[in-house]
Protein backbone atom coordinates (compact mmCIF):
# COMPACT_ATOMS: atom_id res chain seq x y z
CA UNK A 1 0.00 0.00 0.00
CA UNK A 2 1.01 3.70 -0.80
CA UNK A 3 1.89 5.28 2.50
CA UNK A 4 0.80 9.18 2.91
CA UNK A 5 3.29 12.07 3.23
CA UNK A 6 2.33 14.14 6.37
CA UNK A 7 1.98 18.10 5.69
CA UNK A 8 1.40 20.60 7.68
CA UNK A 9 -0.56 24.12 6.31
CA UNK A 10 -1.20 27.51 8.09
CA UNK A 11 -4.02 30.01 8.44
CA UNK A 12 -1.83 33.04 9.27
CA UNK A 13 -3.37 35.87 10.89
CA UNK A 14 -2.90 39.31 10.47
CA UNK A 15 -4.90 41.95 12.96
CA UNK A 16 -2.32 45.10 13.24
CA UNK A 17 -3.36 48.30 15.45
CA UNK A 18 -3.54 49.86 11.74
CA UNK A 19 -5.12 46.86 9.76
CA UNK A 20 -8.56 47.93 8.85
CA UNK A 21 -9.71 44.31 9.83
CA UNK A 22 -8.40 40.86 10.21
CA UNK A 23 -6.78 39.01 7.19
CA UNK A 24 -4.92 35.87 6.23
CA UNK A 25 -1.84 35.47 4.25
CA UNK A 26 -1.53 33.59 1.15
CA UNK A 27 2.01 33.55 -1.13
CA UNK A 28 2.52 32.62 -4.81
CA UNK A 29 4.16 28.84 -4.90
CA UNK A 30 7.57 29.08 -5.93
CA UNK A 31 7.53 24.84 -7.16
CA UNK A 32 5.36 22.46 -8.99
CA UNK A 33 2.71 21.35 -8.65
CA UNK A 34 0.74 24.68 -9.01
CA UNK A 35 3.89 26.70 -9.40
CA UNK A 36 2.76 30.23 -9.51
CA UNK A 37 -0.67 29.81 -7.82
CA UNK A 38 -1.64 31.21 -4.69
CA UNK A 39 -1.42 29.26 -1.72
CA UNK A 40 -1.23 28.74 2.58
CA UNK A 41 2.18 28.41 3.73
CA UNK A 42 2.83 24.93 4.38
CA UNK A 43 5.46 22.57 4.83
CA UNK A 44 5.97 18.87 5.04
CA UNK A 45 6.59 17.48 8.39
CA UNK A 46 9.68 16.64 9.37
CA UNK A 47 10.90 13.38 10.94
CA UNK A 48 10.61 13.91 14.88
CA UNK A 49 9.23 17.71 14.24
CA UNK A 50 6.65 19.07 16.07
CA UNK A 51 3.26 20.58 14.84
CA UNK A 52 3.78 24.02 16.17
CA UNK A 53 7.04 24.22 14.79
CA UNK A 54 6.16 22.90 11.54
CA UNK A 55 3.79 25.95 11.44
CA UNK A 56 6.25 28.50 12.66
CA UNK A 57 8.89 27.32 10.04
CA UNK A 58 5.70 27.06 6.94
CA UNK A 59 4.60 31.20 7.91
CA UNK A 60 8.94 31.98 7.97
CA UNK A 61 9.72 30.62 5.14
CA UNK A 62 6.53 30.50 2.57
CA UNK A 63 5.32 34.14 3.55
CA UNK A 64 8.71 35.42 4.79
CA UNK A 65 7.82 36.37 8.14
CA UNK A 66 10.16 37.12 11.00
CA UNK A 67 10.52 34.38 13.50
CA UNK A 68 10.25 37.04 16.04
CA UNK A 69 6.81 38.65 14.58
CA UNK A 70 5.01 34.71 14.66
CA UNK A 71 2.89 34.52 17.80
CA UNK A 72 0.67 31.93 19.27
CA UNK A 73 0.32 28.79 17.00
CA UNK A 74 -2.70 26.34 17.74
CA UNK A 75 -4.06 22.86 15.85
CA UNK A 76 -7.82 23.21 13.71
CA UNK A 77 -8.28 20.48 12.01
CA UNK A 78 -7.18 17.12 9.69
CA UNK A 79 -7.53 17.02 5.60
CA UNK A 80 -7.35 13.25 4.44
CA UNK A 81 -8.68 13.28 1.15
CA UNK A 82 -6.23 11.05 -0.72
CA UNK A 83 -6.19 12.62 -4.05
CA UNK A 84 -5.68 16.35 -2.45
CA UNK A 85 -1.96 16.66 -4.17
CA UNK A 86 -1.65 15.26 -7.23
CA UNK A 87 2.29 14.00 -6.06
CA UNK A 88 0.07 11.30 -3.96
CA UNK A 89 -1.67 10.92 -1.11
CA UNK A 90 -0.61 13.83 1.67
CA UNK A 91 -2.76 14.19 4.70
CA UNK A 92 -2.69 17.46 5.81
CA UNK A 93 -3.15 19.19 9.23
CA UNK A 94 -4.57 22.58 9.16
CA UNK A 95 -2.93 25.41 11.83
CA UNK A 96 -3.82 28.70 12.66
CA UNK A 97 -0.51 31.37 13.60
CA UNK A 98 -1.18 35.05 14.62
CA UNK A 99 1.78 37.07 13.26
CA UNK A 100 2.63 40.71 14.55
CA UNK A 101 3.95 43.16 12.57
CA UNK A 102 7.06 43.06 10.59
CA UNK A 103 8.08 44.69 7.47
CA UNK A 104 6.01 44.92 4.12
CA UNK A 105 7.19 41.85 1.65
CA UNK A 106 5.56 39.81 -1.09
CA UNK A 107 2.86 38.44 0.71
CA UNK A 108 -0.83 38.81 -0.02
CA UNK A 109 -3.24 39.60 2.81
CA UNK A 110 -6.82 38.96 2.30
CA UNK A 111 -9.99 38.92 4.20
CA UNK A 112 -12.02 35.77 4.52
CA UNK A 113 -14.60 37.09 2.07
CA UNK A 114 -12.46 37.52 -0.38
CA UNK A 115 -10.17 34.48 -0.66
CA UNK A 116 -8.87 34.09 -4.15
CA UNK A 117 -8.44 30.51 -5.90
CA UNK A 118 -6.20 28.84 -3.68
CA UNK A 119 -3.99 25.66 -5.26
CA UNK A 120 -4.70 22.08 -3.47
CA UNK A 121 -7.60 22.00 -0.82
CA UNK A 122 -6.42 25.14 0.36
CA UNK A 123 -9.63 27.35 -0.09
CA UNK A 124 -11.82 24.10 1.27
CA UNK A 125 -9.38 24.88 4.75
CA UNK A 126 -9.78 28.58 4.71
CA UNK A 127 -13.64 27.38 4.66
CA UNK A 128 -13.50 25.47 7.35
CA UNK A 129 -10.78 27.03 9.44
CA UNK A 130 -12.91 30.03 9.82
CA UNK A 131 -15.57 27.92 11.46
CA UNK A 132 -13.43 26.51 13.99
CA UNK A 133 -11.49 30.04 14.51
CA UNK A 134 -15.12 31.79 15.11
CA UNK A 135 -15.68 29.31 17.95
CA UNK A 136 -12.41 29.74 19.49
CA UNK A 137 -12.56 33.36 19.32
CA UNK A 138 -13.46 34.86 23.16
CA UNK A 139 -13.23 31.30 24.42
CA UNK A 140 -9.72 30.24 23.68
CA UNK A 141 -7.10 32.93 25.68
CA UNK A 142 -3.83 31.93 23.75
CA UNK A 143 -6.05 32.61 20.46
CA UNK A 144 -8.02 35.71 21.70
CA UNK A 145 -5.47 37.24 23.56
CA UNK A 146 -2.95 37.08 20.68
CA UNK A 147 -4.71 38.35 18.45
CA UNK A 148 -6.34 41.23 20.38
CA UNK A 149 -3.13 42.12 21.94
CA UNK A 150 -3.41 43.27 26.03
CA UNK A 151 -5.98 45.99 25.38
CA UNK A 152 -8.30 46.82 23.01
CA UNK A 153 -11.09 49.45 22.09
CA UNK A 154 -14.92 47.87 21.69
CA UNK A 155 -14.72 48.27 18.17
CA UNK A 156 -12.07 46.31 17.46
CA UNK A 157 -13.67 43.29 18.46
CA UNK A 158 -16.76 43.84 16.50
CA UNK A 159 -14.39 43.91 13.84
CA UNK A 160 -12.65 40.09 14.63
CA UNK A 161 -16.15 38.77 15.39
CA UNK A 162 -17.32 40.53 11.97
CA UNK A 163 -14.40 38.63 9.81
CA UNK A 164 -14.81 35.31 11.93
CA UNK A 165 -18.60 34.90 12.00
CA UNK A 166 -19.36 36.80 8.58
CA UNK A 167 -21.91 39.01 10.31
CA UNK A 168 -22.03 42.25 12.55
CA UNK A 169 -22.49 40.67 16.50
CA UNK A 170 -25.31 42.71 18.67
CA UNK A 171 -23.04 44.93 20.41
CA UNK A 172 -24.91 44.42 23.95
CA UNK A 173 -24.63 40.64 23.80
CA UNK A 174 -20.11 41.20 22.72
CA UNK A 175 -19.98 43.07 25.58
CA UNK A 176 -21.75 40.33 27.80
CA UNK A 177 -19.19 37.70 26.35
CA UNK A 178 -16.27 39.96 27.15
CA UNK A 179 -17.42 40.10 30.75
CA UNK A 180 -17.55 37.07 31.04
CA UNK A 181 -13.66 35.97 30.03
CA UNK A 182 -10.94 35.65 32.77
CA UNK A 183 -8.64 38.43 33.35
CA UNK A 184 -10.41 41.00 30.83
CA UNK A 185 -11.86 43.73 32.40
CA UNK A 186 -13.20 47.15 31.19
CA UNK A 187 -11.71 50.26 31.54
CA UNK A 188 -12.52 53.83 31.97
CA UNK A 189 -10.60 54.57 29.38
CA UNK A 190 -12.32 55.35 26.10
CA UNK A 191 -10.29 55.89 22.88
CA UNK A 192 -11.38 57.30 18.99
CA UNK A 193 -10.96 54.58 16.57
CA UNK A 194 -10.96 54.59 12.74
CA UNK A 195 -14.05 52.26 12.44
CA UNK A 196 -16.43 54.93 14.21
CA UNK A 197 -14.83 58.19 14.65
CA UNK A 198 -16.44 57.86 18.20
CA UNK A 199 -14.53 57.24 21.59
CA UNK A 200 -15.27 53.44 22.48
CA UNK A 201 -14.67 51.32 25.44
CA UNK A 202 -11.44 50.00 25.80
CA UNK A 203 -11.03 46.36 26.96
CA UNK A 204 -7.52 45.07 29.02
CA UNK A 205 -6.52 41.84 30.22
CA UNK A 206 -4.97 41.81 33.78
CA UNK A 207 -1.20 41.90 34.34
CA UNK A 208 -0.56 37.89 35.17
Amino acid sequence: MEQSVVSVDVVALRFWSDDPGLTLGVAARAHPPFEGELALPGVLLARGERLALAARRAVHTKLGVPEAAIGAVGQLVTFDEPARDPRGPTLSIAMWAVVGPHEPNATRWVSFDEVPPLAFDHTRIVGAARGHLSRLLWKDLPFTRALTGEEFPATRAVELSTALHGARPDPANLNRTLATIPGLERTAERRRTKATGRPAAVWAFAEV
